[in-house]
């Protein structure tokens, strides 16, 4: 939440501005110090045009990338704030089970930078987390980059748009058919909001995409229900083989 500009002083007077990952001194409230501002790697053109995985340069305007050549995806294209580092990885820890829930301005701005023209004739759908798992941690970090988010760029948030109909495990380390094995049958769109849904352009939120088999169960949920277009946005992407091109 925005600190408005009438109270800034008091609150800077109170709780000194900090690097929310070293605690280092800040000149004001909400950002990162210039040492772990360079720990993030922001990924950029060129770009698949598919999927925007980052390209070396002098790659041609409009390549698309092997895995999306291999396996083409339902989605409408990905914006990703960074890939994900050590620092990425610090701030979406400190985050979602640090329960530092402050730092979702910071992480939606950083996401909001990436975002295409998104507007009030979009929706804004996060990512949902299983109703035990939302009671174990006592919110859903997607859905907090959601309101942010729909704040800055004026789309609708239709935070129950999608729902998890049955606990997952963790994926990491599973192949891609284990991992839709596992989630086959876990996502699908509120009945109660369909008609939210059909024909309408979807920006679906999570706060880091790894092998993409959760957006891309949603995506698929979301393109059932009639979504004319779904977006995938996130803090931060799993692409280790991209570090070098950024």
């Amino acid at each position: 939440m925005q600190v408005p500009a009438s109270i800034a002083p008091l609150v800077d007077l109170v709780f000194p501005p900090r690097c929310p990952l070293c605690g280092e001194a800040l000149a004001s409230q909400g950002g990162l110090c210039s040492d772990c501002w360079s720990e993030l790697a922001i990924p950029g053109e060129p770009c698949c045009a598919s999927c925007q995985r980052p390209f070396g340069e002098g790659a041609p305007e409009g390549m698309v990338c092997g895995p999306c050549l291999a396996n083409p995806p339902a989605h409408d294209g990905i914006a990703a704030a960074t890939l994900y580092t050590e620092g990425s990885r610090r701030l979406v820890l400190a985050f979602k089970h640090g329960r530092r829930i402050a730092l979702a301005p910071l992480l939606a701005r950083l996401i909001a930078a990436k975002l295409p023209a998104v507007g009030p004739d979009w929706v804004i759908v996060p990512v949902p987390l299983h109703r035990w798992r939302l009671w174990r941690r006592g919110f859903n970090q997607s859905a907090l980059l959601g309101r942010e988010l729909a704040a800055a760029t004026g789309a609708s948030l239709l935070v129950d748009g999608l729902v998890r109909r049955k606990a997952t495990p963790m994926l990491g380390g599973l192949g891609r058919a284990a991992r839709m094995r596992a989630l086959s049958g876990a996502m699908a769109v509120n009945p109660a909001r369909a008609g939210q849904v059909r024909g309408r352009q979807i920006l679906l939120i999570d706060d880091v995409l790894t092998s993409g088999s959760t957006s891309e169960t949603c995506v698929k949920a979301l393109k059932r229900a009639g979504a004319s277009k779904v977006q995938i946005a996130c803090f931060a992407r799993v692409l280790d083989e991209a570090l070098d091109l950024v």
